[in-house]
């Protein structure tokens, strides 16, 4: 699967400029591939201002975030891996989210090749359960019918 990161992102992104926020975002600056401005990086992490107003031809991908900005005078293009992203949140009431360590995902692959593939992991199946047939026959339920919708039963 791919990582939710950049979704979240973008969505966090709409949401604070849809109630007139400002939106930050914390970035790990010790990552591989991040380009921030060094100088204002503080206990290897940076705060930057992504508002339309503060960068231009801001890019929400899912390999990174993108954006051109002035640091002081100098122009610069930032890049920040989407892993590099720690969190994005509302200047001015804090209100965002943090995103922690994500698991490990599974690979991204098609349905073609999770068919042909045998890891030898288990994996869930259907089976017919001729106890629990016999079983809600003792309680007077009768047999399950053998097709139709699924349903749910309370069991004591």
């Amino acid at each position: 699967m791919l990582t939710s990161r950049p979704y979240l992102a973008r969505a966090l992104y709409e949401w604070l400029l849809d109630n007139d926020q400002t939106p930050y975002i914390v970035v790990d600056a010790g990552k591989p591939g991040v380009r921030v401005p060094q100088q204002f990086v503080q206990n290897g992490q940076i705060v930057l201002n992504i508002a339309p107003a503060a960068v231009r031809d801001l890019q929400i991908d899912n390999a990174a975030l993108t954006f051109g900005a002035r640091f002081s005078g100098q122009p610069m293009q930032v890049v920040v891996p989407t892993d590099a992203l720690i969190a994005i949140y509302a200047r001015e009431n804090g209100v965002g989210m943090v995103f922690g360590q994500e698991p490990v995902m599974p690979e991204f692959s098609t349905d073609e090749e999770t068919e042909q593939e045998d890891d030898g992991r288990p994996v869930l199946e259907s089976v017919e359960d001729a106890s629990a047939d016999a079983e809600a026959s003792d309680v007077g339920e009768g047999p399950r019918p053998e097709k139709g919708k699924p349903s749910l039963r309370i069991v004591k």
